[in-house]
This record gives C-alpha cells, sequence and structure tokens, in this order.
C-alpha cells in the first residue's frame, strides 16, 4: 500500500492521532495496526529506529517502556537503573553496621579520649587527697560536714569512694563531657563535608539521628562506669573493704554494697538522657561542631546557677538536674524511689521532647548549605 492509500485510513483515525503520532504509537504498541500502520518519519527518526531496532525485538524492552509512549535506548537504559523499592529498605544488619562504625569513630577520637581520662582522674584525686588528709591523724571532711555525699565514710570503707566520685562528677564532668559528644553528633558531621555522605546511604535522616543519640548514650554509660571503675579502684588499693554503713545507719555486706554500687552508676547515666537529647537537639541547629558543643555547656552550667537560686523553687522541679543527686536515696534501708522516680520521669520527658524537636529540625535541614 503506498503513502497516499493509506490517507484515508489515517483520517478515520482523528485530528488526535494525527496530531499526536508518538503517543499513539506508544498507546497501542502490542496491536497488529500499530505494527503494521506506516507511520511518517523523517530521516533522523528512522536512523534512531534501525540502530534500535537489534534492542527493540526483545520483549522485556517494550514492556518496561511501554507506558512511557518513547521506546528508545536511552528510555530502557534510564529504567532499568532505577533501583527497586525493595533495595531502598535498609538492613537491619547494616543499621547495627552503622552503629558499631560510630561507636568506633567516637571512641577513637582523641577528644574522647581526653573526656574519658579526665574522668578516671577525678576518683583518683579524692582518693589521694582524702588519704594526705587522715595520714596526719584528721578525719575526712573536716569533721565539719564538707565536700561530697559519702566523703566522711571513705576511710572506714573504699568503696564509698564511687558514691564520693559520682557525687562530684555530675554536676559538672559528667554533663560536659555528654554535652561535647552530643552537641558535634550531627553539627561536626556537618562542618566536616561528611554528613551528606551518610546520607546517600539508604539509613534516612531518621535512622541515622537515632544512631547518634543510641551512640551518646553509650558514651554516657561508659562515662559512668571509667569513674565507677577508678573510684573502685583507688578504694581498695588505698582503703579498708568490709561491711558498709547505711545513710541510714543499717548494715550491709560489702557484696549487697557492690550491688548498690553498680545499681547508682546506671542511675547516674540514665540520669544523663536529657542531657544527651538536648546537646542532639542543639547540634541540629547548627553546622559548627565547636558553637554546639559551646552552646550545650553553656546552658548545663546556666541551669545548674537557676537550681540553686531560691526564688526559683517552683521552677526547679522541672529543671533536668533538679534530681540528679537522689541516686544517694539507694543507700538509704528501706530505699527511698520517690526522687528516684521523679528524676527518672523528668528524663524522659525531656528525651521526648528535645528528640522529637531534633528529629523535626533535622529532617527538614538542608545539608547541601
Amino acid at each position: 500500500m503506498s503513502r497516499a492509500e493509506s490517507l484515508p485510513e489515517t483520517d478515520r483515525t482523528g485530528e488526535g492521532a494525527r496530531s499526536q503520532p508518538d503517543s499513539g504509537a506508544g498507546a497501542q504498541a502490542g496491536s497488529p495496526a500499530a505494527v503494521d500502520a506506516p507511520v511518517p518519519t523523517d530521516g533522523a527518526t528512522e536512523a534512531r529506529a534501525r540502530s534500535g531496532s537489534a534492542a527493540d525485538s526483545a520483549p522485556g524492552a517494550r514492556t518496561s517502556a511501554g507506558t512511557s509512549g518513547t521506546d528508545t535506548p536511552s528510555t530502557r537504559a534510564a529504567t532499568a537503573a532505577r533501583p527497586a523499592p525493595a533495595g531502598r529498605r535498609p538492613n537491619p544488619l547494616w543499621t547495627l553496621g552503622l552503629f558499631r562504625s560510630e561507636l568506633v569513630t567516637t571512641f577513637r577520637r582523641w577528644r574522647t579520649i581526653a573526656l574519658l581520662g579526665v574522668l578516671a582522674a577525678v576518683p583518683v584525686l579524692i582518693g589521694v587527697a582524702i588519704r594526705i588528709e587522715t595520714s596526719e591523724g584528721s578525719s575526712a571532711g573536716g569533721g565539719g560536714g564538707e565536700g561530697p555525699a559519702f566523703i566522711a565514710q571513705i576511710t572506714n570503707n573504699g568503696l564509698f569512694l564511687v558514691f564520693t566520685a559520682l557525687a562530684a562528677t555530675l554536676p559538672f564532668f559528667l554533663p560536659m563531657a555528654v554535652g561535647v559528644i552530643a552537641g558535634d553528633a550531627i553539627a561536626g558531621e556537618a562542618n566536616a563535608g561528611t554528613l551528606r555522605y551518610l546520607l546517600v546511604a539508604p539509613a534516612g535522616r531518621t535512622r541515622l539521628l537515632l544512631t547518634k543519640y543510641a551512640t551518646t548514650m553509650t558514651f554516657c554509660l561508659v562515662a559512668t562506669l571509667v569513674v565507677t571503675v577508678s573510684a573502685l579502684t583507688v578504694g581498695v588499693l588505698l582503703f579498708p573493704l568490709g561491711e558498709l554503713t547505711t545513710i541510714s545507719g543499717t548494715r550491709i555486706s560489702f557484696t549487697e554494697g557492690l550491688g548498690r554500687a553498680l545499681l547508682i552508676a546506671l542511675v547516674v547515666a540514665a540520669s544523663l538522657i536529657g542531657v544527651a537529647a538536648l546537646g542532639l537537639f542543639v547540634s541540629t541547629l547548627t553546622n559548627s561542631g565547636i558553637a554546639a558543643m559551646a552552646t550545650t555547656v553553656g546552658l548545663l552550667i546556666t541551669v545548674q546557677i537557676l537550681d540553686q537560686i531560691p526564688q526559683l523553687h517552683a521552677l526547679q522541679p522541672y529543671f533536668f538536674s533538679h534530681y540528679w543527686l537522689s541516686f544517694a536515696d539507694l543507700m538509704r534501708e528501706p530505699v527511698y524511689w520517690d526522687d528516684l522516680t521523679r528524676n527518672l520521669g523528668l528524663q524522659a520527658l525531656y528525651a521526648a521532647v528535645f528528640g522529637s524537636a531534633a528529629w523535626a529540625r533535622f529532617t527538614a535541614k538542608d545539608i547541601t548549605a
């Protein structure tokens, strides 16, 4: 059939078919009429059709581009390169690998090692100072109750050095260390230019933020255990061990006292949950790691000062540091749980509020800026 003879047949298809030959051919690809009907083409179109005829002969190639209306090699390549939806789901094992990588990166930094070294040195300084003072015949604390809680009992039992060291480091040293790690979590990556590369992986922003928070909480536990182990070691070397006298005046065995010391260390680590969430939120607000760390530490100091002003007694129960020293109630017989539960509930509230704020900020953060 000549091209002139096919014109009436083309007219019967309607003006829309003549005005959009490409979309019509794509919509009817696979029907006999679409294959037999000649389509007017220029020389360039015929050359592209001949160059892609071998690829067009594959049934899968026509199927992959059937909905686009243009069955060209470039379209099929783009379709084949598009990942499947199932391939974008992160593997749980990959998530564990990301968490392990964050842990290794965090604890290999010289800043982290220096912070842990300072925390380990605090119990040594306290123990040596008390040992020197008591060797001259005076009692620890001067007999007037000065110094952190439990300081007067250290000379009778070295296990009390654990409680004293935690009471001395919790108001400033431990929160400062956690604030440095949390403040640098996101802002440090953005400042170093590695944040965008972390988000290229299929983890997503939410999973990366949770991994950063889990890493910070792991540091809280490790830092608290470093203080505990250092204080216990110094207490064993410099002071006698034996039964413990609780705050209530009752006596417990050394084994039970050691168990309570471990429980106190866990409570102290849990008391830093709110600080970790606050520091992580501050870290999402800036691309400067130094600014985030300084802001977090500044907030810690400010809250500590406000918690000592009597005129703010109505607000003080809502400060994250207000119930920090309530771990001393674990050395009572029976244990007082009221302030302990208030402390843990307040830390959970801070974690929920500032964790949600960090997620909202980080999911909308422009990482290309």
